[in-house]
């Protein structure tokens, strides 16, 4: 295990990563140190072929409560400058969790406001809570969830982000399970279980497929569907049903037998 004053960052023997925010103290408030560390974190798990799921956990009551005060503070006295290059590394965070090519999944209790919002929303699949809670408070410091809009609208939709942008409303896990925010809300007692179950679903499929998934979704999303798109798709299929794992799939399935990437 690497651990820090604020993150602990692990990977066992399957492949599966665990970073874990480690302030339980101040409710896993974040700034710009612990903005740098997940930085850091989220690329060498992208960069590490060996990891084949991430998971993003807290310890203590809450997941996050958003920005820290002391950083609060700090940013309060910055210049324009300052705060745009304070800006641009915590957008910097939330774009590599959200691109990482792994599967991640977040495990969420408690509170999860501001920022941690962001978090949740920029992992593949999040598990809450039925006690969790959840508020996008910007608006209430005179802010606005800006470098966290764009995962947050992917998730939730437009239109009920101009509710919950605008009035700061604190919402349960049943309606963030309602609004996409939350894959499944269950009892806390059960939230190591359901992510395990998560977790053996991805290791019986092809690294190589899962990363080729996830890209398509960003290529697909929002486009018009085209000749060109038409063209896009059946090209990955091609080069998906020619590659080492997409052989070793096809010919697994065909010979009835496991795949040489399924572990056990």
């Amino acid at each position: 295990m690497n651990q820090t004053d604020n993150v602990l960052f692990e990977i066992d023997e399957r492949g599966v990563a665990t970073v874990t925010l480690n302030q339980p103290e101040i409710h896993n408030a974040f700034d710009d140190k612990l903005i740098l560390q997940l930085t850091d974190i989220f690329s060498r798990v992208d960069q590490n072929n060996d990891i084949r799921v991430m998971i993003l956990a807290a310890v203590g009551k809450s997941f996050s409560a958003g920005a820290d005060l002391n950083w609060m503070q700090r940013i309060a006295m910055y210049s324009y400058e300052q705060n745009l290059a304070d800006a641009n590394a915590l957008a910097r965070m939330f774009f590599i969790l959200n691109t990482l090519d792994k599967p991640t999944i977040a495990k969420v209790q408690g509170a999860a406001f501001g920022g941690a919002v962001g978090l949740v929303a920029c992992c593949d699949m999040a598990i809450g809570s039925k006690l969790s809670k959840f508020c996008l408070s910007e608006v209430k410091l005179g802010l606005a969830p800006a470098t966290i809009s764009p995962y947050v609208i992917d998730a939730i939709g437009a239109r009920v982000a101009r509710r919950y942008f605008t009035t700061a409303e604190v919402f349960s896990a049943r309606r963030a399970r309602r609004l996409g925010l939350l894959s499944e809300a269950v009892v806390e007692e059960e939230l190591d279980s359901t992510i395990e179950n998560l977790i053996e679903h991805i290791l019986k499929n092809s690294p190589a497929a899962i990363r080729a998934a996830k890209q398509l979704i960003f290529d697909v999303q929002n486009k018009p569907i085209s000749d060109a798109l038409l063209a896009t798709t059946s090209e990955k299929i091609a080069e998906l049903r020619v590659s080492d794992e997409g052989q070793e799939g096809l010919n697994a399935f065909l010979q009835k037998r496991r795949a040489n990437w399924i572990k056990g």
